[in-house]
């Protein structure tokens, strides 16, 4: 029981990273019914920014730092994967795909233009930050180092901050979407754009305010994968599809269903392929993580195409 327990906050901290990125996906679908696969790039962007002001501010050192230094550390690493990464979303949807919209185009033209982007952003990437010395986040606090132990369960930083920022931005984009202006904008782009223009939206800037929230987001999940992981110009792939298919998972444009989602996935990867409580053996082992994921995806939209939740942004309020 004690091992599934430890698997089972190891499946929630992964998935609430999912999650994270989901979001910025089921908010970009609900206002323009696109799928953003350059949502991706922006996760990588938020990963770069985040350790290159990180370096810069607090330096390479992997000295341990005092409690507060630590809670410093990753404030400053969130606010600003953020923060590029929001700069990130607003510049695509401003180059890739306003033009785009402007004229008419078709949906598959933005698909197009979304890949594109995703490929030009990746190897940009590449070029200008992998010849970095050391493309991994500097280890201020031990990794290892539990902060709650009830009953045999570890809980470390690294497991706890996904989970909290997640929780706290979940709450706060819901609450943003049903109770304020722009969340009544957002929605109202999202149920009929031409008839919110009529009643004086500017559906310009709903959209690009749309893509800095998700972009936010993607930045910030960046950093949270780039203190676990090494930071390079190839790290959004994965993770992206995964955040893709638990946002089709929870229902696509729902933010509820991004998180719902996003957690499923996580829990999925971390406790099917391990054993069992009392075995001693995996089920079919760790390597097959990535197949049964989307194994239990298809399974799922078999029987709830529309996903777990299955709402539209604009219908979810």
């Amino acid at each position: 029981m004690t091992d599934f327990l430890n698997f089972l906050v190891a499946g929630i901290s992964r998935g609430s990273m999912y999650a994270l990125i989901a979001l910025g996906y089921t908010l970009v679908y609900g206002v323009l019914q696109l799928i953003n696969f350059a949502h991706s790039e922006v996760f990588m962007s938020g990963a770069f920014g985040s350790l290159i002001i990180i370096n810069t501010v607090v330096g390479r050192g992997t000295h341990a730092l005092p409690w507060y230094g630590v809670i410093g550390v990753l404030l400053l690493g969130l606010l600003s994967g953020a923060v590029v990464g929001a700069i990130v979303a607003w510049s695509l949807e401003r180059v890739a795909y306003r033009p785009l919209r402007k004229r008419g185009a078709p949906k598959l033209a933005f698909l197009i233009s979304a890949i594109g982007m995703s490929f030009f952003l990746s190897e940009f990437a590449g070029k200008m930050f992998n010849r970095l010395n050391n493309n991994n986040f500097p280890q201020y606090f031990d990794p290892n180092r539990h902060i709650l132990h009830v009953g045999g369960v570890y809980v470390t930083i690294p497991q706890l901050v996904p989970i909290v920022s997640a929780l706290v931005m979940m709450v706060f984009l819901d609450r943003l979407v049903s109770k304020t202006k722009l969340g009544r904008s957002i929605r109202g782009v999202a149920e009929d754009a031409p008839t919110a223009a009529l009643m004086g939206i500017d559906i310009d800037k709903t959209i690009a305010r749309t893509f800095i929230i998700g972009g936010a987001l993607g930045g910030a999940a960046g950093f949270l994968f780039g203190t676990a992981f090494t930071v390079s110009n190839t790290m959004g792939f994965i993770p992206g599809v995964k955040a893709f298919a638990a946002a089709v998972l929870g229902g696509i444009g729902n933010i509820r269903g991004a998180m719902l989602g996003g957690l499923t996935l996580g829990m999925i990867e971390a406790l099917v392929p391990t054993a069992p409580w009392g075995a001693t053996h995996a089920w079919i082992g760790i390597q097959w993580t990535d197949a049964v994921a989307f194994v239990v995806l298809v399974l799922v939209l078999m029987f709830k195409p529309t996903g777990l939740l299955g709402e539209r942004l604009g219908r979810s309020a």
